[in-house]
């Protein structure tokens, strides 16, 4: 949490706080102190009380407590806090939902590119143990607090797609082709979008393979030629398929 929190604070000092009453300079400070608990039921009691449970902020702060806790062995051994990865997935996508204009979420790049590469690790894991209803649990709420990020609807489709739920990994795929259109320079993708982006071309394009269908995975893997060819992993999959 150190590393980001000079970036967390010139996010909060450039936020846009004219689009709400409250400020919440009190979960800022707990959170910089490091009282994640309080924080964390402070921040819910703004989302009880009618004039503020319709900001943002608090369900960021949660969100990020939440994931600062998940890295703490004194929290994870804990019954009460044994879920605080998934918790702060699910304040995270609350907080998107709540910021309808993305007013704040552009200002903290650097907390999304962190939660993201947890959720990434995590869903790929479960990916690679099989335990595919997991995996769509993370990608899922991923898509649900960022739905730019290509990579994790393709990888989302794939988690479905092993699940045997067609229709639902045919609309994540169709969200997918809309968010990969949408990307304006694969390039300038931050540094784990790209590799969750990589990540889903191949393993996508695997599980097509698998299933016989050569052509729609060259066609996939395609996509990532021109980003992802210097890849060891992906240099190897063109070859295969080429």
């Amino acid at each position: 949490m150190k590393q980001l929190l000079p970036l967390i604070l010139l996010a909060f000092a450039s936020s846009p706080i004219t689009a709400q009453d409250h400020v919440y300079d009190d979960l800022l400070v707990l959170y910089i102190d490091e009282d994640y608990e309080k924080c964390i039921s402070k921040a819910e009691r703004y989302m009880e009380k009618d004039e503020t449970r319709r900001d943002p902020l608090p369900y960021l702060y949660a969100s990020m407590c939440y994931h600062e806790m998940s890295k703490l062995e004194e929290y994870t051994s804990d019954p009460e806090f044994k879920n605080a990865h998934r918790d702060a997935l699910k304040y995270a996508e609350k907080f998107r939902k709540k910021d309808k204009e993305n007013a704040y979420f552009d200002n903290y790049e650097d907390y999304w590119s962190d939660l993201n590469t947890a959720a990434m690790g995590a869903g790929l894991a479960h990916l690679d143990l099989e335990e595919f209803s997991k995996a769509k649990r993370e990608f899922d709420r991923m898509t649900g607090y960022q739905p730019e990020n290509a990579g994790a609807w393709q990888l989302l489709a794939l988690a479905q797609l092993k699940m045997r739920l067609a229709r639902e990994a045919k609309e994540s795929m169709a969200a997918f082709k809309k968010a990969y259109a949408a990307i304006e320079d694969v390039e300038k993708l931050p540094a784990d979008e790209r590799r969750l982006l990589r990540e889903g071309l191949v393993r996508y394009a695997d599980y097509l393979t698998e299933a016989g269908m050569r052509d729609s995975a060259r066609t996939v893997v395609g996509l990532g030629e021109e980003h992802f060819s210097e890849n060891p992993e992906f240099k190897a999959l063109l070859k295969e398929l080429n």
